[in-house]
């Protein structure tokens, strides 16, 4: 007799205990549209490892464990699922210690299936994993301080919750790792992890300063000092917010979410820049930050803003590809028009496909 795949009972279950009046036609095309995943390999620590986390879709940490264990932040929802799952996967894959990871989750609470699916759908994935998901309470507030810029993508509140990592998760996670969900990590997350933040330093990041910094606000704010001034005494450099390490103690000190807001409302009145939550994280941190190794953020793989096209990589080592700007890998291949370097994000990707045949 068929059985039904562990996956998908859960996923089953979650809908009927949250579902109180919908027909079963209803039901059943629901769960079909939902995307669902395979289960990853189990990956174990190696020796020396820190102890091990209690796997839990509701975990909750510890002061003690702060230094010991890696903080993971990244967002979820229901567009970027399938990248979000393949970033996991890769990150525990290539970690020494993969049990030793807590994942903090931030979500939408009312978009698409909501929580409830998101929490299925990991769990399915990463039976043990710890983790656990965040309803991202400041999104109706965030949404009414969001600036229209080049693309729609980058006006969704959710792509505002890495400024607001500090007020949303526990004290035990005083220094976090943030990732994109347009990425794979090829190296132990630890190196990553472990780049030392000097003293008053909030965040880490590498740092390109070969960028032409000034394209990133508008001439009106370049002519006026008051604002221009903002870089005095500084050196800023371009940085990508799709990869840092984040000292949320220091953070939480230093009020850096209300400094982002601050500029966030000055655009409202005065436009002086076009691209979504990266130029208020400039604003504040330009020329402020710890330095990266470049290897740790081969970003731009998604082509520009615009087109999305093919792009190499950069030259150097490589421990993180990231697929910043409008084409992302799984689009570009059910799309049959996938590019070169987005085969090396294959072997993550955990979708289950229509056709295929569970052998358990």
């Amino acid at each position: 007799m068929a059985t039904i795949p562990p996956n998908l009972t859960l996923l089953l279950l979650v809908v009927v205990a949250t579902t109180t009046t919908t027909s079963f036609p209803c039901f059943f095309a629901a769960a079909e549209a939902l995307p669902r995943f395979r289960e990853a390999p189990q990956f174990y620590n190696s020796p020396g490892c820190p102890p091990p986390l209690p796997a839990s879709s509701a975990a909750e940490c510890a002061e003690a464990e702060s230094e010991a264990a890696v903080h993971v932040a990244m967002t979820l929802d229901a567009a970027y699922l399938r990248g979000s799952v393949a970033a996991i996967h890769s990150v525990l894959q290539h970690a020494s210690c993969p049990q030793s990871i807590r994942f903090h989750f931030v979500a939408s609470a009312g978009a698409g299936a909501g929580v409830p699916y998101l929490n299925a759908t990991i769990a399915g994935s990463f039976p043990s994993l710890s983790f656990r998901i965040y309803p991202f309470a400041d999104e109706g507030r965030v949404a009414g301080l969001i600036s229209t810029s080049i693309r729609a993508a980058l006006d969704r509140p959710l792509n505002y919750a890495r400024s607001y990592l500090a007020r949303l998760l526990p004290a035990c996670a005083r220094r976090v790792v943030y990732l994109d969900s347009d990425l794979v990590l090829v190296d132990d997350i630890r190196g990553l992890a472990g780049t030392p933040l000097p003293d008053g330093a909030a965040l880490a990041a590498p740092e390109y300063c070969g960028a032409n910094f000034a394209a990133y606000f508008t001439p009106s704010f370049w002519a006026n000092p008051a604002l221009s001034n903002a870089f005095a005494g500084r050196r800023p450099c371009y940085f990508n917010t799709g990869v840092m390490v984040m000292d949320l103690h220091r953070w939480r000190l230093e009020s850096y979410t209300q400094r982002i807001e601050e500029w966030m409302q000055l655009q409202q009145r005065l436009r002086i820049y076009e691209l979504g939550s990266l130029p208020p994280f400039l604003l504040v941190f330009a020329g402020r930050i710890a330095a990266v190794d470049h290897r740790w953020n081969q970003h731009g793989l998604g082509g520009d803003n615009y087109q999305g096209l093919c792009r190499d990589l950069h030259p150097g080592p490589v421990s993180l590809l990231h697929w910043s700007g409008k084409g992302k890998p799984w689009v570009r291949i059910d799309a049959g028009r996938p590019c070169p370097l987005d085969a090396l994000w294959v072997p993550y990707d955990l979708l289950r496909t229509p056709f295929a045949v569970d052998d358990s």
